[in-house]
């Protein structure tokens, strides 16, 4: 890799981000190459933005297509490729309204003004009254507001003074969920998995108890999907883990198919028609070539192919990583295609594994010291997973 290359991007980049030191200049499906021709095998996947991998066929062609007719026009004006993809994505969720944006973090933005409108304009809540619950551990994006519930002091410090209106209770606890509503509570938000935080599942029926609890006091449940939807867990959602519908989907990352930021806010009408012309925006939100790209990947998750797909692939995985316990590893947690694997201290830590991993070409991303995450692209074959994982043996061998 070219030691000026990273130098000229360290200059003139600002550091909010300390990537591994490796320059990618192309990708195919699973695999990335860098600018002097080595390739990697690609485990983040953006983090789950890059589900259908680097430039799936399908998604390409979609994206070239538009490209051509209409790429923007804002929504001050109609164009003829979001009322479609709104219609699909809505189905695809089982709701009959859509919201879209382009990040996550607006996505979640978005999610809690809705929360906050429909509190106060349908349940009855005071002005400035509107309490939103959190979980801790949560990693819903990294806007002021977004930091003012989080508990990552690297998040927030430095950052206030903060937003108001949140309480947070431990993670895979519903009955604290239960004991901190008030009349004021409009709504819950968690993530069914927490990504950020190394691939935490919560315990078996979490999410059920939340959805019963949520239900019963007149509280809307709002599932941050954004890593964790659109086929990485082995389902479209990773609610459906237990058959669970929340009032609110916030979605993201794979929506725009690696190709495009693309997000939305998905609920049914008597939550999401709170929102009136003028009170929320976005230039770019919906703009055609976005809406284009998630159409199509909403046509290729309606098949289930990738959803069984990650099922399958995540199961060999386990199978591939469970070895690795107690002989470097000290715990695995895995949701489909989607792992968290917690490093023996003794060895080194996460971003020490992670770079000695790039070595040997395989590209993973350490989170919170001690864990490094694994979310390959859904279209990664089985012997790739086991070669990636077996570099990882011998990295942690040494």
């Amino acid at each position: 890799m070219s030691d000026n290359m990273v130098t000229t991007t360290d200059a003139n980049l600002a550091h909010n981000y300390h990537p591994l030191p490796v320059t990618i200049a192309s990708g195919e499906g699973s695999w990335v190459t860098d600018i002097e021709g080595k390739r990697y095998l690609d485990l983040l996947s953006a983090y789950s933005a890059l589900n259908f991998g680097h430039g799936h066929p399908a998604i390409l062609e979609a994206a070239h297509t538009q490209l051509d007719r209409l790429t923007l026009t804002s929504r001050a004006f109609n164009n003829d490729v979001l009322g479609p993809f709104a219609t699909a994505l809505a189905a695809l969720c089982g709701k009959d309204m859509v919201l879209p944006m382009n990040t996550g973090a607006e996505a979640v933005e978005s999610g809690i003004k809705v929360a906050r409108a429909w509190g106060y304009r349908v349940k009855g809540v005071a002005a400035d009254a509107a309490q939103i619950i959190v979980a801790n551990g949560n990693f819903h994006g990294r806007t002021t507001t977004i930091v003012s519930f989080s508990d990552d002091e690297s998040a927030r410090a430095g950052f206030g003074p903060f937003t108001p209106g949140f309480v947070t209770v431990p993670y895979g606890d519903a009955a604290a969920i239960e004991a901190a509503i008030t009349p004021n509570t409009v709504a819950v938000l968690i993530e069914p998995i927490q990504g950020e935080a190394g691939v935490i599942i919560p315990p078996a029926g979490y999410l059920q108890a939340v959805r019963d609890v949520t239900a019963k006091n007149n509280v809307l449940f709002i599932a941050d999907e954004i890593q964790s939807g659109l086929a990485r867990v082995g389902t479209t959602f990773a609610c459906d883990r237990e058959n669970v519908v929340p009032d609110v989907y916030l979605l993201g990352k794979a929506l725009g198919g690696g190709v495009m930021p693309v997000s939305a806010v998905v609920a049914n009408s008597d939550i999401l028609g709170v929102i009136q012309p003028g009170e929320h925006g976005s230039t770019f939100g919906g703009n055609p070539l976005a809406a284009a790209v998630g159409h199509r990947v909403v046509d290729m998750l309606a098949t289930g192919e990738f959803q069984e797909r990650a099922a399958q692939l995540g199961a060999h995985l386990e199978q591939i990583l469970q070895p690795l316990i107690g002989h470097g590893v000290t715990e695995v947690r895995i949701a489909g295609l989607w792992a968290g694997i917690d490093i023996d201290p003794a060895l080194g830590t996460g971003r020490q594994v992670a770079e000695k991993l790039m070595a040997r070409g395989v590209l993973v991303k350490d989170t919170h010291g001690q864990t490094i995450r694994m979310a390959p692209p859904i279209v990664v074959r089985a012997t790739e997973l086991d070669w990636a994982v077996e570099q990882l043996r011998l990295v942690l061998a040494v």
